[in-house]
């Protein structure tokens, strides 16, 4: 496992790759602990090994890579969560990969496009990685997402700024967390990611 550190979107560490050995690299060095994690890990490491660059594609039948970020402020106490749009369920920022399997770098793109916020850094390594079906109410019916997840650093003076993604955007402490979110794997991020140090 890799130290943790922050990266920028310009870092050269996140530079988009069609390589699968990209996000290998990205879900051996995840910070993971538990059972289920850890199965969750070689269940997408052996779909690797069966679909390669596809798993990145969202036309991927077995499946497809997202790429999700706990964005938090700078004390590290706050996430900002979304009201998603289609699925009217509080989230964390997230998407597909469409190819990337730079998937820290997913992460961080999504989280800018949903949050609004400029100046964003991701850390790496991941924290998080969960496995789940969504049906999002499209052409792509039900699909398995393979989600690996990272914590988001917003600057200081972040301003939030909601697109068509969402309804609303909150910031919200742990406890106003779990009022909102149903989703369990949302409070396990939350409290993987949530503390005191950020950087």
């Amino acid at each position: 496992m890799s130290r943790p550190h922050l990266l920028a979107a310009e870092d050269p560490e996140l530079a988009p790759s069609a390589d699968p050995r990209r996000s290998r690299r990205r879900i051996l060095e995840a910070d993971l602990s538990g059972g289920r994690q850890l199965a969750a890990a070689e269940r997408v490491l052996d779909l690797l090994d069966e679909h390669g660059a596809a798993l990145a594609e969202r036309s991927n039948a077995a499946g497809h890579l997202t790429g999700s970020a706990l964005v938090v402020d700078h004390t590290g106490t706050r996430t900002l969560l979304m009201l998603h749009t289609k699925l009217g369920r509080w989230l964390q920022p997230g998407g597909h990969a469409d190819g990337d399997h730079e998937l820290a770098g997913v992460a961080l793109k999504e989280a800018t496009e949903e949050t609004g916020i400029e100046g964003l850094r991701v850390r790496v390594p991941a924290v998080d990685i969960d496995l789940h079906l969504v049906d999002h109410g499209d052409a792509l019916g039900e699909h398995l997402h393979l989600d690996l997840r990272f914590v988001v650093v917003a600057p200081p003076d972040a301003v939030e700024k909601r697109n068509h993604e969402s309804r609303e955007l909150r910031w919200v402490t742990m406890d106003e967390l779990c009022a909102l979110a149903e989703d369990d794997s949302v409070r396990r991020l939350a409290r993987l990611g949530l503390g005191p140090s950020t950087g």
